[in-house]
């Protein structure tokens, strides 16, 4: 069975404008699946229990739902707000989107990333989390389908 490297960004937001439920979604989807791409938390406890928790949703709550129900991303959304009543706390959701906006790796892994893209690990080079995960995702990607 193929595996897949899931590259939706940290950055993206659906429609409820949540930043990574989509790739939360995404990497909990395919982990259910069995097509994760190894090396991938289909849930872990980084970004995605940053997003669980900001918005106040219990993780095994959400993980049997993704993998017993088979959402589509918009399903999974109006879910959501079904759990929260039918609306999102706007300062919850402003406050989670800046956390992880502003999340910075430490050394060790921004110099793992860089060195695996192949890059310099100078002043020009991304301090931010968003971007160094998705060097890393694309990294991977080329690895597993482009090369």
């Amino acid at each position: 069975m193929n595996t897949i490297v899931p590259l939706i960004s940290s950055g993206v937001a659906g429609p409820l404008g949540v930043l990574h439920l989509p790739r939360l979604w995404l990497k909990s989807s395919l982990e259910a699946r069995g097509k994760l791409a190894a090396g991938y938390p289909g849930c872990g406890k980084g970004y995605d229990q940053m997003v669980l928790d900001g918005l106040g949703l219990n993780r095994d709550e959400v993980l049997n739902y993704i993998k017993t129900q088979r959402p589509s991303y918009s399903a999974f959304e109006k879910w959501i707000l079904q759990k929260k009543a039918g609306k999102l706390d706007k300062a919850a959701v402003d406050k989670l989107n800046t956390a992880i906006k502003g999340y910075i790796h430490d050394d060790s892994t921004r110099k793992g990333i860089l060195s695996a893209c192949g890059m310099t690990d100078d002043a020009a080079a991304p301090r931010d989390a968003v971007n160094l995960n998705n060097l890393d995702d694309w990294t991977e990607f080329y690895e597993a389908e482009l090369k």
